[in-house]
């Protein structure tokens, strides 16, 4: 039964890592509302190269159907970015073969929401992307592309170290909240941690908890159990537990979100 502890700063870096490749463009973040903001927008970034001219279409410049551009009226819209250049450089893990990571947006003045999934290439052409957002009907229910695995991390695949599954966990945690802004924030208010702040907390646990260095347990080869912490810096301010649990050879875990303790 192989237990392994991690640093602090190495988790958080591969945090950041993640968090700088699912960056959004601002038209997508903050797309403008008002039909006539929209042509000016498009007017001031007259292309001055093939680049440039792709910044267009991110503005919705040339798209003739207006429910897949991108608005701030709540209409389901498919992102430009790919949410697997997370993948990248994460040592261990990595998309499997003939699979594509894709991000559908909403964006209303309350705050924006966002759904990533994974699908075989084979269907995860515009038309049926499209398609996803037009049987969706109401703008409550995000698109769900046929085809579509049933987890974002069915389409991830690793090494098998202890590494890749805690960072399986971060990068789960990172594409549940890709799109996410303003009330409709969670994982963002969160702060991984390896030690209670010096808070009066109010413990939900027998006795103060002190070990929550990040750690990864691999049990008779068969199981993995991945444990850290964070602590919630918006009211109401807590302390949590994050307890993941893998079968080998899948990076799909069964996730145990938890409040250890609150500050009163």
């Amino acid at each position: 039964m192989a237990l392994q502890k991690f640093s602090l700063d190495v988790v958080q870096k591969v945090q950041k890592y993640i968090q700088l490749q699912l960056t959004l463009p601002a038209s997508e973040q903050q797309p403008v509302s008002d039909m006539n903001e929209r042509a000016m927008a498009i007017e001031a970034m007259a292309p001055e190269s093939l680049d440039a001219l792709g910044d267009l279409f991110r503005v919705g410049g040339f798209g003739d159907d207006e429910g897949v551009a991108p608005n701030a009226e709540g209409r389901w819209f498919i992102s430009t970015i790919n949410p697997a250049a997370a993948l990248a450089k994460l040592p261990g893990l990595e998309l499997k073969d003939k699979v594509r990571l894709v991000t559908y947006l909403q964006r209303q003045s309350t705050g924006g929401m966002g759904v990533t999934w994974a699908l075989p290439e084979l269907m995860s052409t515009t038309a049926e992307l499209e398609a996803a957002i037009e049987a969706a009907g109401d703008r409550a229910i995000p698109p769900h592309p046929k085809g579509a695995l049933g987890n974002v991390m069915d389409g991830v695949t690793g090494d098998r170290s202890p590494a890749s599954y805690l960072e399986a966990s971060i990068l789960l945690r990172e594409f549940k909240e890709f799109g996410r802004s303003g009330q409709n924030c969670r994982w963002s208010h969160h702060r991984l941690i390896t030690a209670a702040p010096n808070k009066p907390w109010k413990w939900r646990t027998q006795k103060p908890l002190t070990n929550l260095a990040p750690k990864v347990q691999i049990k008779d080869e068969k199981i993995v159990m991945v444990e850290f912490f964070s602590c919630r810096v918006v009211p109401p301010i807590a302390l949590f537990r994050h307890l993941d649990q893998y079968v080998v050879k899948s990076y799909r875990p069964k996730t145990n979100d938890q409040v250890v303790a609150l500050l009163p």
